[in-house]
């Protein structure tokens, strides 16, 4: 079976966080949709991944399977990369519930379809930058399939802590202890605890497993009087900060440094917030530095639902909790304040006193008191070569170029 997993027009709603990675590269739970849908489907299933032409460079020079490697006259399921790929729906793919010639919408939203590649898509090496339900797929019999995808930004936070659970009552490694623990570090419920091989827990430190569980990937490392709350995956080679308190609901990915207070978050890899601060109901990509003491609200005073902007439209999230979204390469300086449901974007550099504007675009600097102007292009892409030269990761011309198309992409958008 091949399949084909796709970005459609609703990529809108997930920019400015996506402007360098597809929407199924977006973490939840345990982490990427991409990932869920590997471990899930293949190998009883061949993947291919549907790119915007401007990152499809990027992600072949890693191994990606493109797309456009798919025969014209081959036999393709079409699968929407915004679902959440569980056992389900999985067992929907792999039992053969999707059948050919046929389109399976949840709600309003399409979910699959099936048939020839050449059917849908007359130039099929050229695959369009978003796909939309054509008139060719409009006009296929259509089913409805219950599943979880994801519709907005905020779904990421919505949906996480259902997700973490399911993932974590699946996991058979909890239970084993194999990387170094002090004998003063207290781990309570041990059997809901993983500590990989290399994973250094310190004197001090409390992992607290009492209502949940708490993942901790192999080479990562929690500092003395660390404390761990249930529901906690820590990336490899992750850093927990002295004193850090890591509440419920908490992702921090691959490499990532992380201190202060945090709650009901998604930490991507490679990302820095070592000091002390709050972050709750965030979602902070990679590449990311938040400076000391920079802090979200993520509760509105009258306890309404927190409304967000996208693609230049406010929205009511329906959410009571919901804190900070901001893209890659993004920075904040110290004591930097960001008020409920805030987008900051690729590459914006947020400091100085009182509230930045609850949507920060892409290529930003400034903030409250002076406001924002625009962050020159060869400066931001200085500093982010230079940042992912302290991780030993090269900024690749692929990378640069597609770096280039999102400030030029955000600059058409204004």
């Amino acid at each position: 079976m091949q399949i084909i997993i796709f970005e459609d027009d609703s990529v809108q709603h997930f920019l400015p966080l996506v402007y360098l990675k597809p929407v199924y590269d977006l973490r939840v739970g345990f982490g990427s949709l991409k990932e869920k849908f590997t471990a899930k489907l293949s190998p009883k299933a061949e993947l291919f991944y549907h790119l915007r032409t401007y990152l499809r460079a990027v992600f072949e020079e890693v191994g990606v399977a493109l797309a456009s490697d798919v025969k014209e006259q081959d036999d393709v399921l079409f699968l929407s990369g915004r679902v959440i790929c569980d056992d389900g729906f999985s067992e929907k793919v792999l039992s053969g519930f999707f059948q050919k010639n046929t389109a399976y919408y949840n709600g309003g939203q399409i979910v699959a379809f099936r048939g020839a590649l050449a059917d849908f898509f007359p130039d099929s090496k050229n695959l369009p930058n978003t796909i939309s339900v054509s008139p060719a797929i409009a006009s296929l019999p259509a089913q409805q399939v219950d599943c979880d995808m994801l519709s907005f930004l905020w779904d990421l936070i919505r949906l996480h802590p259902q997700e973490f659970l399911r993932e974590a009552k699946s996991c058979s490694d909890f239970g084993q202890i194999k990387g170094k623990v002090s004998p003063h570090a207290f781990l309570v419920n041990e059997k809901n605890i993983f500590i990989g091989e290399g994973a250094e827990v310190k004197a001090g430190a409390v992992l607290d497993a009492e209502d949940g569980y708490i993942y901790v990937s192999p080479g990562a490392k929690i500092l003395p009087n660390a404390v761990l709350m249930e529901n906690v995956f820590l990336g490899q080679k992750s850093t927990i900060k002295i004193g850090a308190k890591i509440y419920s609901n908490v992702f921090i990915g691959e490499q990532s440094k992380v201190g202060g207070e945090v709650e009901d978050s998604i930490i991507e890899p490679f990302a820095n917030k070592q000091h002390e601060g709050f972050i709750g109901h965030s979602y902070i990509s990679s590449w990311c530095n938040l400076g000391a003491d920079t802090n979200n609200s993520d509760l509105k005073n009258n306890y309404s639902s927190v409304r967000m902007t996208l693609a230049g439209k406010s929205f009511d999230t329906k959410m009571q909790f919901l804190g900070l979204f901001m893209g890659e390469h993004s920075k904040s300086g110290i004591n930097t304040m960001f008020n409920t449901g805030t987008v900051v974007g690729l590459s914006s550099n947020i400091f100085g006193a009182g509230f930045p504007p609850k949507y920060v675009g892409s290529f930003q600097w400034g903030g409250k008191e002076d406001g924002l102007t625009e962050y020159r292009l060869v400066k931001a892409l200085e500093v982010a070569r230079a940042m992912m030269k302290r991780r030993k990761i090269d900024l690749t011309p692929a990378y640069e170029t597609a770096f280039r198309a999102a400030y030029a992409l955000e600059k058409s958008r204004k």
